[in-house]
């Protein structure tokens, strides 16, 4: 194989990895066939050519997989469809193989455009970290009437998850949640128990992306349902449900970076204002970073007992330096600044092991 294709061969053998690792023996298989093509001349290494400098983050391996899981939900790979579990196929790679490259080869022009755009995912199962955090933010006395929330998201995408509240949650200490949620999340939580007693009132939900997706268009639906993998049938049925959800509970996500969201973004006075993020703190770059935190260091000095702020998330994270990266629910609250790690979460969000 050529020297220069072994950075991307290297990020698609830790991507099937992580596929198998994270429930999809269908995207592994696949991916690792992509793997054996790389050094062939055709449609694979013509598709994948543009990319071999492409950085690990950009899941190049997630973007081709999702630009022909779209062909096949839109009805235009009908070959190919026998094998996708999403539309009803059963997955065989022996026959699924041919059929995939033949997509590659008729559609390639469309296949590599989609490519290039990062996955759009709104994983609705991270929605556990989120809920089970803000649920401990808002825990005190029984009488105690919590907080009103005024929500904000970094990369919110189509900002399924800003209306986590409407979803149903299982886990020790029982059900939080809409009974008749479309979104059940079951277990969700696992460990410490969650203080399910407690109430959430969200006023206010709002978020950035810099491409958002409008979750009540059938464009928007095609592509958000895409990047889900095809043979992860509970992935598929949460976005589905959140799909229903998002038709009856306004949010607002704004066209814009990370960084213009935070700047201006202030606390309010009977409210706790939190900044919440999952899984896209990686693909921001230095500049944007040091931006983000300095905003975050004004936000946190203007929080009162009066005036609340939380930053909440569920990223890759250190519990101390020189540590492994774990996926951690973390929390830091003002005034005060008390950082807590509350638990670790799989990739997609469930279920959340609580700490505390």
């Amino acid at each position: 194989m050529s020297e220069s294709l072994e950075p991307l061969r290297g990020f698609l053998v830790e991507q099937a990895a992580a596929c198998a690792r994270l429930g999809s023996p269908m995207y592994a298989a696949l991916l690792q066939r992509v793997v054996g093509e790389l050094a062939e001349d055709g449609p694979v290494r013509r598709l994948l050519a543009p990319h071999l400098d492409a950085p690990g983050p950009a899941a190049t391996g997630l973007r081709l997989l999702g630009s022909v899981h779209r062909l096949v939900l839109h009805h235009r790979a009908a070959r190919l469809a026998a094998y996708y579990p999403s539309v009803g196929g059963r997955f065989d790679i022996e026959g699924a193989w041919p059929a995939f490259v033949a997509v590659l080869d008729q559609h390639a022009d469309e296949v590599a455009e989609q490519m290039r755009r990062p996955p759009q995912t709104n994983e609705v199962g991270r929605a556990a970290a989120l809920v089970g955090g803000l649920l401990r933010l808002a825990a005190g006395p029984a009488d105690e009437r919590p907080l009103p929330v005024r929500l904000h998201e970094l990369g919110a995408s189509a900002g399924l998850n800003l209306r986590a509240d409407h979803f149903r949650y299982s886990g020790p200490g029982g059900a939080w949640g809409e009974p008749g949620s479309p979104v059940r999340l079951d277990p969700a939580w696992q460990g410490t128990a969650t203080p399910v007693d407690r109430r959430l009132d969200i006023v206010q939900r709002a978020g950035c992306d810099l491409d958002p997706i409008d979750p009540s268009t059938t464009a928007g639906r095609l592509l958000l349902t895409a990047y889900v993998w095809a043979d992860q049938p509970a992935r598929l049925e949460r976005l589905r449900g959140a799909f229903a959800v998002a038709d009856r509970v306004p949010a607002t996500v704004r066209r814009q970076s990370a960084a213009e969201l935070v700047a201006d973004l202030v606390v309010a006075d009977g409210a706790l204002t939190v900044l919440w993020h999952s899984f896209m703190w990686q693909y921001l770059g230095a500049a944007e970073r040091v931006a983000v935190r300095a905003d975050l260091d004004r936000i946190a000095a203007a929080a009162t007992a009066a005036a609340p702020f939380a930053h909440l998330f569920l990223e890759p994270w250190r519990r101390t330096d020189g540590a492994e990266h774990e996926f951690l629910v973390v929390v830091q609250s003002w005034p005060g600044g008390d950082l807590r790690v509350l638990g670790s979460a799989p990739g997609h969000g469930v279920p959340v092991e609580w700490e505390q």
